[in-house]
């Protein structure tokens, strides 16, 4: 073999140990793969109003927001008992951990230390403030017409704000935001108060959720997502792991097929159970924002191997049983989906784009819920039965009739058999 050839694969050797070492360093934190941007969704990836980070910080359309950044550092460090100088310290002592949190990150912020901490710190600052903020409204040292913090932003601002706050790209590491909050209060390190902070934020119920440590806002976000009520059944589970069944029927054709519908007593996508031909789905609020939300939530799981695929299966599922505007109306009536989007045509479209090319976990409880539906779905009693409610209870007049002929049937039986029984003793 060549010489120069032989150096050349060994350097390419090279190459890919150290990409797997860098790989091993585990980010969290990613720019969104090309492979799954469209032109359709790619605005559901890019900030509205506001950049977190290094990824699209200096963009010509988010800088109005930095002034407001710099507005909540000045009230953070009027409030923190810590100097300025041991706040920047600190973070410089994890600054190689912050970078690595970074799945891409340019050489501009790769080499400057200095630059890339005052980043951090300004950027969640002013996320440290949004929180206090939205958390403590009648405490708040802005006036009513403030256009971020005061009254005026919290109805005009804040809506934009918490969208981008959940978009992939626009993360902060929880490290710096925990540590931040901690100066302030001048307490011990506390993971606890400051996730409770952002779930209120969210609308989330907190004392039913396990703290824990989380790796941003967004994975704090689908933790609790996933946080569920119910206990799913696990009968059969072996049986088909592994195993992807398509179940390719509307919920008006799964109506037909005998299968009911009702909601969970839960919220969470996990709270998705089939038994006795009822389905029970979560309630889902479907508005301007689920777009974005879950298809960050979704491009997470994609970019972060171990994490789990939960959100990505129920976006599938919720998919496949949702065609048409027929479908979103039915589980409307059973204020399973809660529409605010619009009409049941551009719902049903959401869940269309949303679930284009997904695939359920085989692994995972909702392929063993599939596996149940489709079992159920072709057996005869099932759709007799649907078929028979369908046509003669409908509505009650329907069933009041019915109900009278089956009376009046009896009576007649009842009278031809008296008189049969007469012309006999006769």
């Amino acid at each position: 073999m060549d010489h120069c050839v032989l150096e050349a694969e060994l350097d390419n050797l090279g190459n890919a140990q150290s990409q797997e070492e860098q790989s091993k360093k585990k980010p969290s934190i990613y720019k969104i793969p090309p492979v799954i941007i469209s032109d359709h969704n790619k605005k559901a990836y890019q900030p509205q109003s506001v950049s977190f980070g290094p990824y699209h910080h200096g963009e010509p359309r988010l800088k109005p927001m930095e002034d407001h950044k710099q507005r909540a550092f000045y009230h953070f460090l009027k409030r923190s008992l810590k100097p300025q100088v041991e706040i920047f310290d600190s973070m410089v002592e994890v600054a190689q951990e912050l970078k690595d949190s970074y799945g891409s990150l340019e050489p501009k912020w790769q080499d400057d230390t200095k630059k890339f901490v005052t980043l951090m710190i300004v950027d969640e600052c002013f996320i440290l403030e949004i929180l206090r903020v939205a958390n403590q409204p009648f405490e708040s040292d802005y006036s009513n017409d403030d256009p971020i913090f005061g009254y005026h932003g919290m109805l005009y601002a804040m809506p934009f704000i918490r969208r981008d706050m959940l978009l992939l790209e626009n993360q902060l590491p929880m490290l710096v935001l925990v540590k931040l909050k901690c100066f302030e209060e001048n307490v011990e390190y506390n993971v606890d108060s400051t996730n409770m902070l952002i779930l209120n934020f969210f609308g989330f119920r907190t004392r039913d959720f396990e703290r824990g440590k989380s790796l941003h806002i967004l994975d704090l976000y689908r933790q609790r997502l996933l946080v569920k009520r119910s206990k799913p059944t696990e009968r059969n589970f072996k049986r088909i792991h592994n195993q992807i069944v398509p179940l390719n029927l509307s919920a008006t054709m799964l109506i037909e097929g005998g299968i009911r519908f009702r909601r969970s007593e839960g919220n969470s996508p996990m709270d998705i159970s089939f038994d006795g031909g009822i389905l029970r789905l979560p309630k889902f609020v479907v508005n301007d924002t689920t777009e974005s939300t879950f298809l960050n939530l979704m491009a997470f799981e994609r970019c972060n191997i171990g994490v789990g695929h939960a959100i990505t299966s129920f976006i599938c599922f919720m998919g496949n049983i949702i065609y048409h505007d027929r479908d979103i109306s039915l589980l409307s009536s059973e204020r399973i989906i809660v529409n605010f989007v619009g009409t049941d045509k551009v719902a049903a479209n959401l869940f269309h784009t949303m679930s284009k090319d997904l695939v359920i976990d085989p692994s995972s409880h909702l392929n063993l819920v599939t596996v149940r539906m489709a079992s159920y779905w072709g057996k005869p009693w099932p759709k007799w039965r649907a078929e028979l409610t369908r046509t003669y209870f409908r509505n009650p007049w329907a069933t009041v009739s019915v109900i009278a002929a089956v009376i009046l049937f009896a009576l007649t039986i009842l009278q031809t058999g008296f008189t049969v029984y007469d012309l006999m003793l006769k």
